[in-house]
């Protein structure tokens, strides 16, 4: 097994444990975007495609920006906004199509064992379900990392 194939499996090891942070506190430790982050950065020195990179910068930069405008709605919450940004920037644009249809499906998934009561939610300040969504994020972004880089 390559040090890459390492990076990666080390990277879908910590956006799980920050699923389960956000299924049991409801929060995302900066710490841990950071940390994915940075094994991004690693494993793209040594996979060495400088070309795609800027794209994939490029690519997680822009849906930065628009999911901004959704935590500004009051749509999701920043930890989330955080994580996707990150989970965008490891799966580029070679793999966003298969990350977003995962978690499309994984979050309605979820958003139905919610409502069912299966899992935890909490109450938010105007009445909504407050529903964890690094679950979903990370079940998209592990699947993805799999069909693109361990493949």
């Amino acid at each position: 097994m390559s040090w890459a194939n390492i990076i990666v499996l080390a990277a879908c090891a910590l956006s799980l444990y920050a699923a389960w942070a956000d299924f049991r506190k409801f929060t995302i430790r900066n710490g841990l975007v950071l940390a994915l982050a940075g094994l991004f950065v690693v494993h793209a020195l040594l996979v060495g495609q400088w070309s795609d990179l800027k794209w994939d910068l490029a690519f997680a930069g822009l849906m930065f920006v628009l999911l901004l405008v959704l935590y500004a709605m009051g749509g999701m919450g920043g930890g989330d906004v955080k994580l996707l940004a990150v989970a965008f920037l490891w799966t580029g644009m070679a793999a966003a199509m298969p990350f977003a249809v995962t978690l499309a499906v994984l979050t309605v998934l979820h958003g139905a064992a919610a409502k069912l009561g299966w899992v935890g939610t909490a109450p938010a300040s105007d009445g909504r379900l407050r529903i964890p969504y690094a679950p979903s994020i990370a079940g998209a972004l592990v699947v993805a990392m799999g069909l693109r880089f361990l493949a």
